[in-house]
């Protein structure tokens, strides 16, 4: 039985400033969610966004704010073993909220995986890749920054593929800094671009075909999220892969996007989608309809990136890799054990469950007051 539903809102400053079209971080919200069961089984989930409401509808706010008031006592007292009907109540009462309803539905696997004595991802599947490739974001914005970046990123050999977040200055001075990052780096490595929405069609037009011209491997989200036709309309005219992420709101886009060759590869994001289990179904779609794969990041800490981890185990194609390097940006710590990084491969947990264990002094000390 589901006894109680705590949200932890703990403040971690990051590593250094991380700059996004929609806006600039110094420090990441991370949400974490505790689902306590009566048979002393606990389980976490995550509900991390970014930027606070920059990005999209939901807050660190507004996530337990709802979780609080209208989620947790829809659930308090039912069987926790039975996922998929706690979620189908969830989903039926609740609108929105794809952030908050991810978190609770980890919480719920992650505590039925730790009673099977599983790792998660045994719940979604089975895993078929015990590693992932894991790329870096280069956003501090200075293009010497970011090249002496990558260069200590592949001499750790820590990371080989490397996403530049651009948009938020002239098309014509984002498309100099990537190509000279991709001229200082080499053509073994991959070098992939992130709008965040910030083009106009015009304006994707002239970036993308230099940027293709350039050797960039993939541009992801160039166009306002709604406007689907002309994400279409550039990802028919291009050879260089465009990539949805920002439009991608569940299954039910995912199909859109299917029926009207609007992407060749799909950020596939837990929260983003509304859950891990919605998440799959976007992958499915993707893989039916010949779409590539890229494993999404909201910036998680340890807790939301090991469950996306458990969940990009399962996919038989993952041709694009991922980006968790959430746990990375972040100055502290909250897992016991921390996440392994290593050969420009993150190691998918073995443990039941997430296969992490919240490290809750830490969490004690990082707590919002």
């Amino acid at each position: 039985m589901i006894t109680h539903i705590e949200v932890i809102l703990a403040e971690v400053p990051t590593i250094r400033a991380h700059r996004l079209s929609v806006a600039t971080m110094h420090t990441q919200t991370l949400v974490l969610v505790r689902v306590r069961c009566a048979d002393g089984v606990d389980g976490w989930g995550e509900a991390t966004t970014i930027g606070g409401l920059n990005y999209g509808e939901e807050s660190p706010d507004s996530i337990k704010a709802n979780i609080d008031r209208h989620i947790a006592p829809l659930l308090i007292g039912m069987d926790a073993r039975q996922v998929a009907k706690a979620m189908a109540k969830v989903r039926k009462v609740i609108q929105g909220n794809r952030f908050a309803k991810c978190a609770i539905e980890t919480a719920l696997l992650d505590a039925q995986s730790r009673r099977l004595g599983v790792p998660l991802s045994e719940l979604l599947g089975g895993r078929v890749r015990d590693a992932l490739p894991v790329a870096w974001t280069l956003a501090s914005g200075d293009t010497a920054t970011d090249i002496a970046e990558a260069e200590q990123m592949l001499e750790l050999r820590r990371h080989n593929i490397f996403k530049l977040k651009i948009g938020a200055r002239p098309v014509a001075d984002d498309v100099a800094h990537v190509l000279a990052i991709k001229k200082a780096l080499g053509d073994a490595v991959s070098v992939r671009v992130d709008v965040n929405q910030a083009w106009s069609e015009l304006d994707a037009v002239r970036g993308i075909a230099a940027l293709e011209a350039g050797g960039i491997d993939l541009i992801e989200q160039p166009v306002r999220a709604e406007h689907k036709a002309a994400m279409a309309r550039l990802a028919q005219r291009y050879a260089v892969a465009l990539m949805a992420d920002e439009a991608l709101h569940g299954p039910l886009d995912a199909l859109d996007f299917v029926r009207h060759d609007g992407a060749d590869v799909f950020a596939v994001k837990i929260t983003q989608s509304g859950g891990l289990l919605p998440a799959a179904q976007v992958a499915a779609l993707a893989q039916l309809a010949g779409i590539g794969l890229y494993g999404g990041t909201m910036l998680e800490g340890g807790v939301g990136t090991a469950a996306s981890a458990q969940l990009f185990s399962t996919f038989g194609e993952l041709a694009f890799g991922t980006e968790l390097f959430g746990p990375l940006l972040l100055t502290q710590e909250v897992l016991r054990t921390p996440l392994v990084y290593q050969d420009f491969m993150l190691h998918v947990p073995t443990g039941p469950g997430l296969g992490v264990e919240p490290d809750l002094d830490k969490l004690r000390d990082l707590r919002r007051r």
